[in-house]
């Protein structure tokens, strides 16, 4: 690989580590060609002594020695660390944001330069590349700069290509759906709890019935209903209790907390 093609990540924090990781993991890069910067000494410190790379002591010394560079920064960072390396960015790289509710039109208006730029919602999943980031491309991005972004995040799990104006959808769903899914299961082990388990073992089946039933559901080729017409039989406990469920309103609940936090990113993308 030429100096030029060498991948940075500005901003070292858990999404940056896990993309490191399974770009390391699945060979797509060598370490040698993998840089990070962060304005946190400890962050940099920690995955350079965890996967050996080279750190930059500065943003626009990543930039300079880097073609792919990853923002990885937090949303109401990404706006000064743009202002920070505008004056380093060069026609030939393809910047890729993962800063969640931040428009890529945003992005370009500060750096002043017509770029190859890509959005991508990754989720918390990615930590143990099992995650699934959805990308959008921007007006300067051809297939190969996707291409490459593919790769990349394919290494931690699954991508889909969407436009960027259903970015707030997929935050809403993907990337906090990992968030829904932890409170139902801890819901799920009170409840076991409440019926007389005791909680390690609660936890435990709440945690393997989750798995499981994901991977039936990927790997089965039947729809969600089938599956769940599968394991319920007529008069049976799982039909009472789909039936409480849906007495309760699970779907509406479901619906309005999607909803909400797409209005949510939305609102952060505005303010930002």
């Amino acid at each position: 690989m030429t100096e030029r093609q060498k991948i940075g990540f500005i901003g070292a924090g858990n999404m940056a580590t896990a993309l490191i990781k399974g770009l390391l993991n699945s060979g797509v890069y060598d370490r040698e060609q993998i840089l990070a910067s962060d304005k946190v000494d400890a962050a940099v410190k920690k995955v350079s002594e965890q996967f050996g790379l080279t750190c930059c002591a500065s943003n626009g010394e990543l930039m300079q020695r880097c073609s792919i560079v990853v923002l990885s920064v937090k949303p109401q960072n990404l706006r000064d660390v743009l202002e920070e390396i505008k004056g380093e960015v060069r026609d030939d790289h393809l910047l890729i944001s993962i800063a969640a509710g931040i428009p890529l039109s945003m992005i370009q208006q500060i750096i002043g330069k017509d770029i190859a730029l890509i959005r991508v919602m990754p989720n918390t999943p990615a930590l143990v590349q099992k995650g699934v980031s959805a990308l959008a491309a921007g007006k300067w991005a051809g297939p190969d700069h996707l291409a490459l972004a593919r790769e990349i995040f394919n290494s931690v799990g699954k991508t889909v290509d969407v436009n960027e104006q259903m970015m707030d959808a997929v935050t809403a769903v993907s990337g906090s759906g990992p968030g829904y899914v932890f409170r139902i299961m801890e819901c799920m082990v009170d409840a076991g709890v409440a019926v007389g388990l005791e909680g390690k073992a609660a936890l435990d089946l709440v945690v393997e019935t989750f798995l499981g039933a994901a991977c039936l559901a990927r790997e089965s080729g039947q729809s969600l209903a089938s599956l769940r017409e599968m394991v319920t039989s007529p008069g049976g406990t799982t039909a009472e209790g789909l039936a409480a469920f849906d007495k309760l309103g699970l779907a509406d609940m479901t619906i309005k907390a999607v909803q909400a936090a797409c209005r949510r990113s939305i609102e952060l993308g505005k303010n930002y």
